[in-house]
């Protein structure tokens, strides 16, 4: 019955994503698209910070290393943003090894504040090359456009890839969610001191867990540098977007498959209406508040949005059975009595 219900709702919802580019308008399609976007980075992040349990605040890096990676690649060398895309997540792979080797000596907080520290230089990096547009950036060309180029007149083809690319990391997720590298993962987070007694190499399986990470925000990076058609480092490698990211699935529930959905849609949703209402007076006002959400979260549903839920849906069905119980026992004392009159 359950396993129905599960396949229903997932019909239902495949539905829904399928209908929803002809149920909005340009504008809005744009701001689906952001949030598909955001919830693919946030899943990327997920396969780090959620089932390995190393917070990185520094993932900007990887995101705006695939960006640059693929725009120059076309535009110094005319190679296809598709093969771009690919070279874009090795490039962040090998990237990843670097970043390892340096943060996780580290732990905790410790751990946390180096990957800032790497995303920054390589922000200065990035800032400082000439090559890379330095701080002027880069634009995209428009002179080739179709599937063949990845470069469109019209927002639905970015919807289209973005949600392709979001379903392609969630069944990465789901894959490791059930592999062998999900147990370790998670052994690794929970109990690394019992992980490594029976055998787990934590340092290898600690990067695994950042390079697959990266291969996929490196590809979200790419994406990204496709739709808007600029790109500098201010706009894909800050490190508000790094918190931004590790946000969404802290918000969501981090080590859930839907949790950086979740926390996608609520983060977005913010962002862009406080961009419409208060427009460039209001300025940080996305931050504060959803800054204020992440607190109040971590106060009341530290297992984020997804734990708060299950938990509501716990409490319930514990309110239900012990009114069946109660009941049950009432119609037991009442059927004594007529019995015994």
């Amino acid at each position: 019955m359950s396993a129905m219900k599960n396949t229903f709702s997932c019909v239902v919802l495949l539905a829904l994503v399928l209908a929803l580019p002809m149920a909005v308008d340009a504008s809005h399609l744009n701001t689906v698209i952001l949030v598909l976007m955001a919830a693919q980075a946030g899943v990327a992040w997920n396969m780090v910070g959620g089932y390995a349990g190393q917070v990185s605040l520094g993932h900007a890096a990887f995101y705006g290393l695939g960006a640059y990676t693929s725009t120059l690649l076309l535009i110094r060398f005319g190679i296809n943003p598709w093969f771009g895309v690919l070279a874009s997540g090795g490039v962040a792979a090998l990237l990843s090894l670097a970043f390892g080797w340096s943060c996780f000596r580290l732990k905790g907080h410790y751990f946390a504040m180096a990957t800032i520290a790497v995303a920054e230089l390589v922000q200065i990096f990035f800032t400082e090359w000439p090559f890379g547009g330095a701080a002027v950036g880069l634009y995209v060309p428009m002179d080739k456009q179709g599937w063949l180029w990845m470069n469109f007149a019209t927002k639905l083809p970015y919807y289209w890839l973005a949600l392709g690319l979001l379903l392609l990391t969630l069944a990465a997720n789901w894959w490791i969610e059930r592999s062998y590298l999900g147990y370790y993962f998670r052994a690794i987070k929970d109990e690394p001191d019992a992980a490594r007694s029976i055998g787990v190499n934590i340092a290898r399986y600690k990067q695994i867990a950042l390079s697959v990470s990266a291969f996929f925000t490196a590809l979200g990076g790419s994406l990204y540098a496709q739709k808007e058609l600029y790109i500098d480092p201010n706009s894909v490698l800050s490190t508000a977007l790094s918190i931004k990211v590790a946000l969404v699935a802290i918000l969501g529930g981090v080590g859930t498959l839907l949790g950086p959905v979740i926390g996608a849609v609520v983060l977005t949703s913010i962002e862009e209406f406080t961009r419409t209402l208060f427009g460039g007076t209001g300025r940080g006002t996305d931050v504060i508040i959803y800054a204020s959400l992440i607190i109040v979260v971590a106060v009341f549903y530290p297992t984020g949005l997804i734990g708060g839920l299950r938990s509501f849906k716990a409490r319930r069905a514990s309110r239900a059975d012990a009114s069946r119980q109660i009941a049950a026992h009432d119609a037991g004392l009442q059927a004594s009595h007529k019995e015994g009159a």
